[in-house]
């Protein structure tokens, strides 16, 4: 099991940007695929980004051209750049780590294929 911490999360108004960062305890985090979710009070959780062990990336339809995800493996760090923010991504997010030693059994329609998950922190956008 590892822990993950998530940081970054603040209030912004619509169009601004905010970094999220999540740090990941363990040796083996270079062979983890990582994502990102976010949840609003009421909604179903959604998948907004995955990273796997080689750098590809997917994306949720509603954030896709406005928010990368990334990986620091000298740091431990997974990142989510969000731009061009608008009401509707006012969630909480989450960083989800899968250390599946055969591919990504996660992704961003795939929540049940990531094995630890950190605590979430706030983003909240006005508009």
């Amino acid at each position: 099991q590892v822990t993950l911490v998530e940081s970054g999360g603040g209030s912004v108004q619509a169009g601004g940007s905010l970094k999220l960062s999540c740090v990941v305890s363990g040796n083996a985090y270079s062979s983890f695929c990582m994502g990102w979710f976010r949840l609003v009070p009421g909604k179903e959780r959604e998948g907004v980004a995955h990273i796997d062990t080689v750098g590809r990336t997917t994306y949720g339809e509603s954030v896709k051209g406005r928010f990368t995800i990334s990986k620091d493996n000298a740091k431990n760090i997974l990142y989510l750049q969000m731009n061009s923010l608008k009401s509707e991504d006012t969630a909480m997010y989450y960083c989800a780590a899968d250390r599946g030693q055969l591919g990504c059994a996660g992704g961003v329609q795939r929540p049940w294929g990531y094995n630890d998950w950190g605590r979430g922190t706030q983003v909240t956008v006005s508009s």
